[in-house]
């Protein structure tokens, strides 16, 4: 999974709605349902993410429509190994980035 989010201290849960690639009503119901994921609001209950967030997301987003978890599986996995999940996740992410960039030097030979 690569974002495009720009680098910025607080994004708005239309910016993450879309960089996701899913409805802002699934990150508002993800809200409820993952107690790690905790956005701040302002006066007016507008959401404002923040990067703390974001890895959070992109974590849920890899459980839930990635590994195939349920819901309720995806959060009894972070609540039970949530360091060994998160490791899992970034070796992962590790092994993604070089396998493309394998394919990046094969169709440069």
């Amino acid at each position: 999974m690569k974002l495009d989010l720009p680098d910025k201290r607080y994004y708005t849960i239309g910016e993450v709605a879309q960089a996701f690639d899913v409805n802002p009503s699934l990150l508002r119901f993800w809200e409820k349902e993952f107690d790690i994921l905790k956005p701040k609001k302002n006066a007016k209950g507008t959401r404002r993410f923040t990067q703390e967030d974001i890895k959070n997301l992109k974590l849920i987003y890899f459980l839930v429509r990635e590994e195939g978890y349920t819901l309720d599986g995806a959060r009894r996995k972070l609540e039970q190994n949530f360091s060994e999940t998160v490791d899992r996740f970034e070796i992962i992410n590790r092994l993604k980035k070089i396998k493309s960039e394998l394919k990046e030097i094969r169709k440069h030979l």
